[in-house]
């Protein structure tokens, strides 16, 4: 009996909610380890040309970025469930530690094979801190309370919008920085932060360990990574490389589509499945990784595309470019804290990821309309109004989402958000990356050849074949004659015009989907304790 009580009472101080203070120290490891995975989304991208010149691998660039890509993609699901299984601590840690070593090794590569591989590894760690961020905040903070919390992790997302950039090009600027090639500290800057997340969560990340019997379906996690990566690397890779209708392309892509249908029957035999198909009769899990799709593809397709324009289009430098993305970070803190404490407050979710795909939406048709004059003046006011919108909208999705399942399904829930958002983001920027590549041909094509009619004398002597090199290489606009590069540029301004004003109706999408949340009341304090202690007794007995 006295027993009994004691193991009672050892459930309870276990799971008792934590302080405001003691969730603060928590968030700070969490969102230090959020950090790191989203920052080398961004950072990589500008210092990327001075790696390819040192290892003479031009033609293995997209592979940097799209290795990354494919294994922090396709792990994500996994590490909910997992964690679902052994615990969020040792999980998250074994994300961390990935993470770092695979980001010491990045710094060390020797060649362009050793960068790829290595690159890899951090996926497979940054996929586990991007997914249990959110899964770990959803296991300490009642969905009433959390919404004043995750506007944090809004800011997490703005501030690597902005510093990934900016110190990407900081460090490529630099030939060396301590005797190191000033590249590598990329990746050499993610192990003091990695470590620092480490000694946090170990000594304050205490989240009780749900132990049940189990049997995890490795079969269905291995269709579910090569389903996923055939898929991106046909509209990441091979698509933009080889043509759409390419027998690879549609090889790889129908051998992706084939492994997806197999995934889906595996799922509905599994035992205990990886991405448990029960889920979708959930309305809100089902609408919010829409959603998160639909959001991941309108987040990067801003945050990608509008540093190309300033750098390529306004001639700024990588570290410039990093810079002027700061409104379109303010506009994502700001409406992320402001959501987060009148989600608090009011326990009212529904109407904040509607307002924000619609603010998103007009940003965008905004965003269409830059051209060569553009002032930075109007467009920090277009950033501002997309960050806001992100802001309004990405935490909100997953507060909603959590408070729709069952505390065991959290893990997996929430995990499966974050995928279907990555998700999205790759194929956002691989669809965007194609219409850019594609429409500055066309544009560079028709322009000159308007020029050549009204200017002939403008073009006398002018290689034409380097028209071509252009839409790979934009180092070399600075050195043509200023007809010629004024119809360069010209050429760029419309090519970002249409890539921007191809991204509208996506987020529009999301403002009509939005619609149809169901606003559910938010768990307060007291269930959300009740849930978690139950979950726990019921693995204890």
């Amino acid at each position: 009996m006295r027993s009994a009580k004691n193991k009672s009472n050892s459930i309870d101080q276990k799971n008792r909610p934590l302080t405001h203070r003691e969730i603060l120290i928590v968030l700070s490891g969490l969102m230090t380890g959020m950090l790191l995975a989203a920052l080398d989304q961004t950072i990589v991208s500008t210092a990327l040309k001075n790696i390819v010149e040192e290892f003479n691998g031009l033609n293995h660039y997209t592979w940097v970025i799209t290795a990354y890509l494919l294994t922090s993609t396709a792990s994500t699901p996994l590490y909910g469930k997992i964690s679902d299984l052994y615990g969020r601590r040792p999980v998250f840690q074994f994300a961390i530690i990935t993470f770092l070593i695979g980001s010491f090794l990045a710094g060390a590569s020797q060649n362009m094979t050793q960068l790829i591989f290595t690159r890899a590894l951090q996926g497979l760690g940054a996929g586990g801190l991007m997914a249990l961020t959110f899964v770990i905040i959803g296991d300490i903070v009642a969905p009433r309370e959390r919404g004043k919390y995750q506007g944090y992790f809004g800011a997490v997302w703005g501030l690597s919008s902005v510093a990934g950039p900016l110190l990407g090009g900081f460090f490529s600027d630099n030939s060396t920085i301590l005797g190191i090639s000033g590249w590598r500290w990329i990746f050499y800057i993610n192990l003091p932060f990695g470590i620092l997340a480490l000694i946090i969560t170990s000594a304050v990340l205490h989240i009780p360990k749900v132990k049940r019997e189990h049997k995890i379906d490795y079969f269905g996690a291995l269709l579910l990574v090569l389903a996923v990566s055939s898929v991106l690397l046909a509209v990441s890779v091979y698509g933009p490389e080889n043509g759409w209708t390419a027998p690879m392309t549609l090889s790889v892509l129908s051998g992706g589509l084939l492994l997806t249908v197999i995934f889906l029957w595996q799922e509905q035999r599994a035992a205990e499945p990886i991405l448990p198909l029960r889920l979708f009769r959930n309305h809100t899990f089902s609408l919010t990784s829409a959603l998160a799709f639909i959001i991941g593809a309108g987040m990067f397709g801003a945050i990608v595309m509008l540093p190309l324009y300033l750098q390529v289009v306004k001639g700024n430098s990588a570290t410039e470019a990093g810079l002027k993305l700061i409104p379109l970070m303010l506009g994502i803190v700001s409406m992320s804290i402001f959501s987060g404490k009148k989600i608090s407050s009011t326990g009212k979710y529904k109407i904040f990821p509607i307002i924000g795909a619609g603010i998103m939406t007009f940003g965008l048709i905004l965003m269409s309309t830059l051209n060569e004059n553009t002032s930075f003046g109007v467009l920090s006011i277009y950033s501002i109004l997309i960050g806001a919108g992100l802001g309004l909208s990405m935490q909100t999705i997953v507060i909603a989402l959590q408070n729709s399942v069952d505390f065991q399904d959290m893990g997996i829930a929430t995990s499966s958000n974050t995928f279907f958002r990555s998700l999205g983001g790759a194929f956002g920027t691989a669809i965007f990356g194609t219409i850019l590549s594609n429409r500055v041909a066309y544009y560079l094509q028709e322009n000159f050849a308007t020029l050549s009619q009204t200017n002939p004398k403008a073009v006398e002597g002018f290689d034409s074949t380097k028209l071509e090199v252009l839409t790979t290489n934009t180092s070399m606009i600075i050195t043509l004659p200023p007809a010629i590069r004024d119809t360069v540029l010209h050429s760029f301004t419309q090519t970002f015009q249409v890539v921007f004003f191809a991204a509208a109706p996506v987020t529009f999408i999301g403002f009509i989907l939005a619609f149809f949340l169901k606003e559910k009341p938010l768990q307060s304090s007291t269930d959300h304790h009740a849930a978690k202690t139950e979950a726990a007794g019921e693995a204890v007995g």
